[in-house]
């Protein structure tokens, strides 16, 4: 802990609750907090004040304050109003960390809107699957995108997408070479075609617009999108509130007690992700926090933030600091500023984080990397490491707020401290439900004897009598690649629909920097042998379904597949094959 937290804790310690015994953790004023019922635009302009002049990004050496930050959020929601956007519609937001996508974020929630996050590297069936499923009627899409989705936006309700380049907001030197190096060889819509619009276009839309309108929304009325399989691998919308959006905002901010005004933080993980969207954007903003956006991962760019950036906090996942320990720019790379570093969407193994202790204080940290956990139906992390509670291989303990306990997965039995058991939350972070899906919703919210919801994660884990959560493994087949969640079903049904398959199965095997990688196990209708043409054909179906981080990494034939006494695929013989080969 740091002096200042140790003083007040050791001054209001309370007696240890053996039903809650990570609440010792916390002084009394941590645990008594109040979560506002402010709606998220309201909140973020409250918090910041009249600190305007403030830095809130950095977009490729391109600093943009507070002022210019809430200025653009303002003309982007007059754009909204003028093409008919009001309270409770749905706007689809398929972009990466660009400046832009948080205009469009934040002025949804301003006018009462619902920003509907999605990836940029979904897959055409994907996204129509999610704009048909929300309803709704304004997309805005990285233009990179155009030339894979323009097939299936005319299939949907969508009558307006608003294009929006990388380059909108970078410096111009990086404009120019983005130009010649990708923009010149983009498809583009016609002129003509009044269904598209540029970023600018949009934009002088809102400056000539005389609306000023402001939403009258609630804190529990519908504010946020996000998309995850949960966990049966099923594509779901996650209906998120802005009390639950603004909570893992003030819990954070009491997990992260060092951090200041005018710090930075490195924001690589996705905004169409709830750890990246609520943890890595919202939160350092209300504190008014540097942060500095990265579109995607570049390894030199990486670096250079490092070296002349000096960034106080930094979240990722595992695949993301196998990467720096890699690089050999890093061997001499200062990192003494460092107030926190969190490894999250994926476990991290005591080897690797011992690995990864060991790298940070060769280059002068002061910290231990620390740990976070949770999914995106709590938003993102309901369990986080701090000094203290941060034990190699643990998760931590549950953020304020938040209650844990261990259910037997059949029964919900509640399972005594130290017994394994499936991992259910309960606390203010917790979504409204799954879109247009009550019976996948009932599956994992679940109201208990104690006459509470319960958020069934489908992990398995337990509690030690001091508190401290630990992780073992997932109850599901889920595979998580570099952070993203891969379900093995997915992939299946994909390569099944090819006229020679007739049986495969998907599992996760170990990646150097990925943490997993998915391998398919493929079983050829009787008479066909495998070639290269087959082989091709099934890669290009799953290039056409999956999104990227889901594609199989390997494909093997075989003229069978392990079996189970049911007569069910025995992944788990399939699992243990491969773990043999890596020993």
């Amino acid at each position: 802990m740091t002096p200042l937290k140790d003083l007040i804790t050791k001054i209001f310690k309370k007696k240890k609750d053996p039903n809650a015994p990570w609440l010792e953790y916390y002084s009394r004023e941590e645990r008594s907090i109040k979560f506002t019922k402010k709606t998220i635009y309201d909140y973020l302009i409250d918090e910041v004040g009249d600190d305007k002049d403030f830095i809130a990004l950095n977009y490729f050496g391109n600093r943009f304050s507070y002022n210019e930050f809430f200025n653009d959020i303002n003309i982007s929601a007059k754009a909204l109003r003028e093409f008919g956007v009001r309270e409770g519609d749905i706007v689809t937001i398929c972009m990466p960390n660009m400046p832009e996508a948080l205009y469009v974020f934040y002025a949804c929630n301003k006018i009462g809107a619902v920003a509907d996050m999605v990836h940029p590297l979904s897959s055409p069936e994907q996204l129509h699957h999610y704009l048909k499923e929300s309803k709704s009627r304004i997309l805005f899409l990285v233009d990179f995108d155009y030339e894979k989705m323009n097939d299936i936006i005319p299939k949907t309700l969508v009558y307006k997408t608003i294009l929006v380049s990388p380059k909108e907001s970078m410096p111009l030197g990086l404009t120019v070479g983005y130009t010649l190096t990708r923009s010149l060889l983009m498809k583009r819509p016609s002129i003509t075609d009044n269904n598209y619009m540029s970023w600018k276009d949009f934009m002088a839309v809102g400056v000539t617009s005389n609306q000023n309108y402001k939403g009258e929304r609630k804190s529990d009325d519908l504010a946020i999108i996000l998309h995850s399989g949960g966990t049966t691998g099923t594509p779901k919308g996650i209906m998120i509130s802005n009390y639950s959006f603004n909570a893992i905002a003030q819990q954070s901010a009491v997990n992260v007690i060092d951090v200041r005004p005018k710090d930075k933080i490195v924001t690589i993980l996705p905004i169409f992700h709830g750890f990246g969207l609520g943890v890595c954007i919202h939160t350092p903003l209300c504190l008014k926090v540097e942060t500095i956006l990265m579109p995607e991962y570049d390894a030199n760019r990486f670096y250079k933030i490092w070296k002349y950036d000096k960034p106080n906090v930094i979240l990722g996942v595992p695949t993301l600091w196998e990467g720096m320990m890699s690089n050999p720019k890093f061997d001499n790379v200062d990192m003494s500023q460092l107030k926190y570093i969190i490894s999250g969407g994926d476990h991290l193994t005591v080897t690797a984080e011992a690995r990864i202790n060991d790298f940070l204080h060769k280059h002068g940290a002061h910290v231990n990397i620390g740990k976070g956990y949770g999914m995106t139906e709590s938003v993102a992390a309901t369990c986080y490491t701090f000094p203290g509670t941060n034990e190699p291989g643990s998760i931590g303990i549950p953020m304020v707020g938040n209650t844990y306990k261990i259910c037997n997965p059949e029964t919900l039995e509640e399972l005594p401290m130290g017994e394994e058991g499936e991992i259910c939350v309960q606390g203010p972070t917790l979504m409204m439900g799954y879109l247009n899906n009550k019976e996948e919703t009932d599956n994992v919210l679940k109201r208990h004897d104690d006459g509470s919801v319960w958020l069934h994660t489908g992990d398995i884990g337990y509690i030690a009598p001091n508190g401290i959560v630990y992780y073992t493994q997932r109850l599901k087949r889920m595979i998580v690649v570099s952070g993203f969640n891969v379900y093995p079903s997915q992939i299946e049904e994909t390569i099944a629909k090819h006229d020679a398959v007739d049986k495969v199965c998907v599992i996760g095997i170990p990646h150097q920097y990925k943490m997993h990688v998915p391998k398919a196990f493929i079983v050829l209708k009787k008479g066909i042998q495998p070639t290269a043409k087959i082989k091709k054909e099934i890669i290009e179906m799953c290039k056409e379904s999956l999104s990227v981080y889901s594609l199989p990494k390997y494909y093997e034939f075989r003229e069978e597949l392990p079996k189970t006494l049911y007569g069910k695929v025995d992944y788990k013989t399939l699992e243990k094959e491969e773990e043999k080969k890596g020993k």
